[in-house]
């Protein structure tokens, strides 16, 4: 009699939503790097589109590094920063505020709406009141919008960044003065 065997234990690598539609891009792969060094839940990632196969781990912990094209621009690979850290301008105006304040940062690498939608009015200006749940932008990363509360109640006191501008992890974005 033959023994048989339950289904596959073996995780596969996840396949790309269409993936026989077109592979990803250079800009797509930069913005999967964007967010793996934007948070440490993973430490591992591969995507599979068609004959493209990329896989990105973490050394040690550290986060991946910059994306660089093959001199024949035919494969993608990640190298270590060479590069200091950039210090974001909202970092130096942060340095600049009265103690005390509340500072909102960017939980993940990406592009900040200030408004809901192209001209709408922004979220918050200064002198606006908040609550803990108050949404005070949105960064968009690979297409998808996130919310970003202002965590405490107060008074907005400082808007750090533009609009439609990139933010790094852990810039500040918005100041609030949770005592007024």
């Amino acid at each position: 009699m033959k023994s048989r065997r339950g289904p596959s234990r073996r995780k596969r690598p996840a396949q790309a939503p269409g993936a026989a539609g077109r592979p990803p891009t250079y800009e797509d792969l930069v913005q999967i790097v964007e967010l793996l060094r934007s948070t440490s839940r993973f430490s591992e990632f591969r995507l599979r589109s068609g004959d493209i196969e990329v896989e990105v781990r973490r050394a040690n912990g550290a986060a991946a590094g910059e994306l660089s094209r093959d001199p024949a621009g035919s494969e993608v690979r990640i190298e270590p920063e060479r590069a200091a850290p950039r210090v974001p301008h909202s970092q130096t105006d942060a340095e600049n505020l009265p103690p005390g304040l509340v500072l909102v940062r960017a939980p993940m690498v990406g592009t900040i709406y200030r408004a809901p939608e192209p001209g709408a009015p922004p979220f918050v200006e200064p002198g606006s009141r908040v609550a803990p749940d108050t949404t005070v932008c949105i960064i968009e990363i690979m297409k998808l919008m996130n919310s970003i509360p202002a965590g405490c109640a107060g008074v907005v006191t400082h808007v750090l960044v533009k609009n439609a501008g990139a933010v790094e992890y852990g810039q500040p974005l918005i100041a609030i003065d949770p005592d007024a």
